[in-house]
Order: C-alpha cells, then sequence, then structure tokens
C-alpha cells in the first residue's frame, strides 16, 4: 500500500473537549487507533494520520459531517487570524444574555400580572397551561435562545444512541415544558448556556495567552542586500545565511547570530527571562526578542517556520493532543456515567409511580432534577482547563510542555539524572588560575597582569574556546592587550606569535616539548591532580616558561540550591552522568552536592544507567543539553532539555524544554506539577461532591431544577477560576 500522506482539516467551533469528543466518536471506527487523531485546540485543527489504512478522504469527511461541525481543507499558508464577523465572535454571548433577559421577563410577567385581576385574567384566559400565551412566548423565546446551539448536538446523540449532557440537559428543559414548569426550563436553559460561554471563555482566555505569541514576529525584516541597501522584506521570504538589520526598540525577526553592534536584548517571550541580555558578535538572538538601545547586524540560521518562536508555538498547540492521564480519566467516566444517568432518570420517573402509586408529576419533576445535576458538566470541564492553564503558564516562564500526559510526570518522580557539561556547568571554558615563576627562577620574569596581556594579545587572533575565555577574562580585569604580529598556528599544538619584538609561543604541553629549554619543573606540575582536573595553556618564550594559564568549565552558581531544593520537594535520588575523567566529574558533583557520580560514558553508556535507574526507581528524568544526551533523553521516564545552550537533538527528543539555562525553572516545574494536580483533584472531588449531594436532596424532594443547574453552574464557575489560579505567576527562585 502506498504511503499517504496526512488529512489535515479546519474545524470550525472546535474549542472544547465535547467537540474533540465527538469527532472521535465519528472517526476512531475508521481509523481505530486515537493516535492517529492530533487535535490542534489553538488553531482549530484537526489532523488525521491515513497512513496503512484502506479509508478515503470521502470517508474521513463523512464522519466530519455527521457531527455537524463545519470543515475545510487545512491551508497552511491561510492567515491565522482570518476575519470574523460579529456575530460569529460574540454569538453566544448574545445569545445566553437574551435567554437570561427572557427568563426575566417571563417570570416577571407571570408573577406580577398574575396579581391584577383584569389584565392577568385577560392575558391568562386563552392559555391551557396556565400560564398567559405572551408570558409563554417570552419564555420559549429566552429557551430557543439558550438551546440553539446545543439542540443540534443533543439531537446528533439521540440519533446515535450516546447521550451526552447536551442530551441530558435538552430532556430535562422539555420535560419541565411538558409539566408546566415554565420558569424552571427557561432557567435550565440560561444557566447551561452560561456555563458554556464560560467554559469557552476560560479556554479561550488560557488559548489567547500563547496565540499572543504569534505577534511578537514582526510583519517585516530589514534585510541588507550586497550592495549594502536595507530592504523591508517579510521574515518568510528570507533566506539563512541572509543578513539582517535590527534597529533599537525593533523586534527581531528570525534566529540568527550577531555580526557586529553590542545592545541589551528582552528575551522574556522566548526563555521567560525577567532582566534583559547583553548581546554582542557571536551571540545568539532569537525571533520575537526585542532589541534595546543599540543597532545590530546579525545573520539568519533559521527560516521563520523553524526559528524558536516557531517551535514553540508549533509545539503547545499539539500539546493539547497529549492529554493528561486526569483527561483521559475524566472522559471515560462521563462515557460510562452519562448513560447510567439516563437510565436512572427513568427508573425515578417510573418505578414509583407504577410500583407505589406516587404522583406521576412529583416523580416525573424528580427525575428531571436528577438529569440536570447529574450533568457532568463541571466535572469534563475541570481538567483540560486546569491543563491548558498549566501549559500556558509553563510557556509564560520559559518551560515548554510538549502536553498534558507530561505536566504530571515531575510530581511523580523518583530520581533525576543530571548531564554534566552545559547542564550543571556552563558549558564554555573559563579561566580559574593563573600560575607563574615555574621553571628558570623562583622570581616570576613577569607580574600577573604583564603576563596575561602578553597571552591575551596572541588568544585574541584566534577562535580556539580556550583562546576567548582567556581574551574574556583578560577584558574582565581590565588588562590592555598589544598587536600581535607574524601569528603562525600549530595544528594541535598551539600559537606563535611576535609580540612587543619577542617571540611568544602559546598552548599544549606538546608545543612546550618542541622549545629548546629547560622545563622539568613545568612536566612534573602537570602531572598533579590538580592540573589534570583542568584544560592547560603553557605560555613562554625562547628561554623558559612564561607562565600557566589553568582554564575549566565552572559549575553554575544555583547548582548546589537546585540540587537541595529537589531533594527537600521529596526526590532522594540524584545522579550525574558525564563522559568527562573521574577528577573533574567528582569535582563537579561535590560543588553541585550529587552523591552518585557515572563518568567516562559513551552516549549508549548513558542509555544502559537510565534504563538501570528506571528499573530500580521508577519513574525517572534526564536532564540534558547535548547530542549525545538525546538517547538518554529519549528512553527516560521524562526528559528535559535545556534549551537556552541545548542542541536541536535534545530539544526534539525531549517531552520539556528549559528555553533558558536557569536550573531555578526544575524545582519551579516540580512544585507546578504537584500544583496543577493538587487543583485537578480539588476540581473533580468538588464537582463529584455537588453532584453527590443534590442526587440526595432529589431523592428526598428537598431539589429543585433551578437549585440543581443553579448548583452544576456554580460548580462550574468554581472549578474553572480554581483551575485559572494556575495562570498566576509565580517565582523560579524558591
Amino acid at each position: 500500500m502506498p504511503s499517504r500522506a496526512p488529512l489535515q482539516r479546519k474545524i470550525h467551533g472546535l474549542d472544547c473537549v465535547e467537540e474533540v469528543s465527538m469527532l472521535k466518536r465519528e472517526l476512531l471506527p475508521l481509523v481505530e487507533d486515537e493516535s492517529r487523531l492530533t487535535f490542534d485546540l489553538l488553531r482549530a485543527k484537526l489532523t488525521i494520520d491515513v497512513n496503512g489504512t484502506s479509508r478515503s478522504t470521502e470517508e474521513i469527511d463523512a464522519a466530519i459531517q455527521r457531527t455537524g461541525l463545519r470543515f475545510e481543507p487545512w491551508v497552511d499558508s491561510s492567515p491565522s487570524d482570518e476575519p470574523v464577523s460579529f456575530w460569529q465572535k460574540h454569538r453566544r454571548a448574545i445569545l445566553t444574555a437574551v435567554s437570561g433577559l427572557c427568563g426575566v421577563t417571563g417570570w416577571m410577567l407571570q408573577t406580577f400580572y398574575g396579581r391584577s385581576d383584569n389584565v392577568a385574567e385577560e392575558l391568562a384566559q386563552s392559555s391551557e397551561l396556565g400560564i398567559s400565551p405572551i408570558a409563554a412566548t417570552i419564555y420559549l423565546i429566552g429557551i430557543i435562545s439558550g438551546l440553539i446551539l446545543v439542540l443540534p448536538k443533543a439531537w446528533r446523540s439521540l440519533v446515535s444512541l450516546r447521550p451526552d449532557m447536551n442530551l441530558l440537559m435538552s430532556v430535562a428543559v422539555v420535560g419541565a415544558i411538558a409539566i408546566g414548569e415554565w420558569f424552571e426550563a427557561s432557567t435550565v436553559a440560561f444557566l447551561f448556556s452560561l456555563s458554556l460561554l464560560l467554559e469557552s471563555w476560560s479556554i479561550g482566555r488560557a488559548r489567547r495567552a500563547i496565540s499572543a505569541l504569534m505577534q511578537w514576529t514582526p510583519p517585516v525584516a530589514r534585510l541588507v542586500s550586497e550592495s549594502g541597501d536595507v530592504l523591508e522584506t517579510p521574515p518568510d521570504e528570507i533566506a539563512i545565511g541572509s543578513t539582517l538589520q535590527v534597529r533599537p526598540g525593533d523586534k527581531v525577526p528570525l534566529d540568527g547570530v550577531v555580526l557586529s553592534g553590542a545592545s541589551d536584548i528582552d528575551q522574556s517571550p522566548i526563555t521567560g527571562e525577567s532582566v534583559p541580555v547583553e548581546k554582542e558578535v557571536g551571540d545568539t538572538v532569537y525571533a520575537g526578542t526585542i532589541n534595546g538601545d543599540g543597532v545590530l547586524t546579525m545573520q539568519t540560521t533559521k527560516t521563520s517556520d523553524d526559528s524558536t518562536l516557531a517551535r514553540i508555538i508549533r509545539m503547545v498547540s499539539e500539546a493539547g493532543s497529549k492529554r493528561a492521564n486526569a483527561e483521559q480519566w475524566v472522559e471515560k467516566f462521563a462515557a460510562i456515567y452519562t448513560p447510567i444517568v439516563f437510565a436512572s432518570a427513568l427508573l425515578v420517573m417510573l418505578v414509583p409511580p407504577l410500583l407505589f402509586a406516587a404522583s406521576w408529576d412529583d416523580w416525573i419533576y424528580r427525575s428531571l432534577v436528577l438529569l440536570v445535576i447529574a450533568c457532568p458538566c463541571a466535572l469534563v470541564i475541570s481538567t483540560p482547563v486546569s491543563v491548558i492553564s498549566a501549559l500556558t503558564s509553563a510557556a509564560r516562564h520559559g518551560v515548554l510542555i510538549k502536553g498534558g500526559v507530561f505536566i504530571e510526570l515531575p510530581a511523580a518522580l523518583d530520581a533525576i539524572a543530571f548531564d554534566k557539561t552545559g547542564t550543571l556547568t556552563h558549558g564554555e571554558p573559563a579561566v580559574s588560575e593563573i600560575v607563574l615563576g615555574i621553571d628558570g627562577s623562583d622570581v616570576p620574569v613577569l607580574d600577573e597582569q604583564a603576563f596575561l596581556s602578553l597571552a591575551a594579545s596572541i588568544a585574541s587572533q584566534s577562535s580556539h574556546p580556550l583562546s576567548l575565555a582567556i581574551v574574556d577574562y583578560a577584558r574582565e580585569s581590565d588588562v590592555q592587550t598589544t598587536t600581535a604580529t607574524n601569528v603562525v598556528a600549530i595544528p594541535g599544538k598551539g600559537t606563535t606569535a611576535m609580540v612587543d619584538g619577542r617571540l611568544i609561543w602559546m598552548g599544549s604541553e606538546r608545543l612546550m616539548k618542541d622549545q629548546s629549554i629547560s622545563c622539568s619543573r613545568t612536566k612534573g606540575l602537570l602531572n598533579e591532580a590538580t592540573f589534570r582536573d583542568h584544560s592547560v595553556v603553557i605560555v613562554g618564550d625562547s628561554e623558559r616558561v612564561l607562565g600557566i594559564v589553568l582554564l575549566r568549565d565552572p559549575v553554575r552558581s544555583i547548582a548546589h540550591g537546585v540540587i537541595a531544593r529537589l531533594r527537600e520537594s521529596g526526590i532522594n535520588h540524584i545522579s550525574m552522568l558525564t563522559g568527562d575523567h573521574d577528577a573533574a566529574a567528582q569535582r563537579v558533583a561535590e560543588q553541585a552536592g550529587i552523591d552518585d557520580v557515572h563518568s567516562q560514558l559513551l552516549p549508549e553508556d548513558k542509555v544502559e544507567v537510565i534504563g538501570l535507574m528506571v528499573e530500580e526507581y521508577g519513574n525517572v528524568a534526564m536532564v540534558g543539553d547535548g547530542v549525545n544526551d538525546a538517547p538518554a533523553l529519549a528512553i527516560a521516564t521524562l526528559g528535559i532539555a535545556m534549551g537556552g545552550s541545548g542542541s536541536d537533538a535534545a530539544i526534539e527528543t525531549a517531552d520539556i524544554t528549559l528555553m533558558s539555562d536557569d536550573l531555578n525553572l526544575l524545582p519551579w516545574l516540580r512544585d507546578h506539577s504537584v500544583r496543577t494536580l493538587l487543583i485537578i483533584r480539588q476540581n473533580i472531588i468538588f464537582a463529584l461532591s455537588i453532584k453527590f449531594i443534590f442526587v440526595l436532596l432529589t431523592f428526598l424532594g428537598y431539589a429543585s431544577l433551578w437549585a440543581a443547574i443553579a448548583a452544576d453552574t456554580g460548580a462550574s464557575l468554581l472549578v474553572i477560576f480554581n483551575a485559572l489560579r494556575l495562570l498566576q505567576t509565580r517565582s523560579t527562585n524558591g
């Protein structure tokens, strides 16, 4: 069977779990596997994987058509903010307002006019329902307004014999009208419409917080042509390797590196960092960030659809299809619960009158109350709103979570494994010590400042990471450099150059051995444990070794505190995995407060260690940043990539990406996960408790229709606002 591309459809009105459930009911019998269906609620997009199936496009489209939802083929180039009419945008709110207004007006006519001897008799004299025709008409307008968006769904539910909350409410309203309870029928229709409006608003609010990111990409970029002219060009027309100019206050249009200039850039939309970051030549800049007061010239490294910002939007959009376990449980529970409610209501209506000669009107009314209060509205919306709010809040903090299923895992972790380089350390060498007066004399030939000036003068002619670290250290120490001439790079060994008329060499031990000088004392030092734990750059002239620069990758200053906070949160086993030698690994582990160290590991060794940890401890997270970490990230229960310095392979493989290199985000993520699960449990327990209490009141005869729907709407409102608390910003620093 030839390979087939996925079918993509834009589904109008795809904005909550109800529409997702409707589509699943029709499509699952065709595709058989739920993993073939991907729902992008942010863009109202449905993707169906039909590869390997015999289902035709016509069959798939017919199944979508049966749900009653309007759809069309997905077009990537279509604008995401396509214009909508005022009615399309506000119809639910308008209909709810009309429903409520008509309900109040009908009640006033029924109540107050009934006290006037002449007017009331005149209004009611032609009515056989005990209500004036005018009041009944107004009630009916309110009921239709409240249910007009619900009735088509209720009808499809009835025809397919798959009862849902739309059918529950519709039956309750029709039943209330049948027994003459017009006010309660109108109240049920209004409050149910209000609950759906609140659900739509709450999910829309969480969605808008993410879709606002789309506005961070500027409409045009300033492209510098080969002739030096600046042309305003849409970002999606700019190729990799192009040169762009970014003026002060402009948004960076694409990912790239700085070619010239220096400025402070606000990276908060991407990394969540609250303080602008200094950028200079060679630094990476991201699309959607805001330039400060300097003019930058940059070279693009990503296209517009592959930028960090575009990937964030795409990943968060797709996250909704990877549902949390709590969401799946609620959906399965509701699928069983709703038919049981229908059956129970039917028994309540029939058994007492038939077996005990009880009043039909009384028990029909009680059965309708049971239908209303048992509606799983609050229960169904409690979890998805919580998950979407949690995902949105995490994105605001610079934590990109690839689905609801992964928001639960940080709270359940039993162990964490850290990569060393670039994760616990900065991933770049830095000067840690300068050693002088080694050979030839006990008194240094040069003081530290003069020596550092000499070393930095030669290092400035090289792009080697160790040379760059020496130049940075000299700049931070306010040491002036001089011009090095006749610079000769010796591959694998180092560099020689003329500085102030002297021939100076700088490099490794191998370069030192090539010199005709006495260096026995230096050789002895290099064999000491302290020196073996460093990268060593030796500097000398034609007569002697002038000094040694020791460099190493420093441990992040916050690493120890972060590890301590993770232990306090209940994660007792924390390991470090590295390909580095034992001495360097033990040094970093000691400074970070980690006891379990695995060193000199190849990528496949890391995979083996993670596998053993999963067997021993259960839920294990792997935190890494490099290409060599990708296999371990994939096999761990939860893969977390350090996105600020991480490789594309690590970021794509990981389940969660930290968009900055701030390790404080790890304990924040665990606390956020625990808080999310707590709110989900609170919502589920509260929703079910309200149901249980009102079911008891119904059987005891103390519950009414309007009180039941008011309780359900109130419960929906409370669980929504409880879930939206997750959108509140909390500090990541503990």
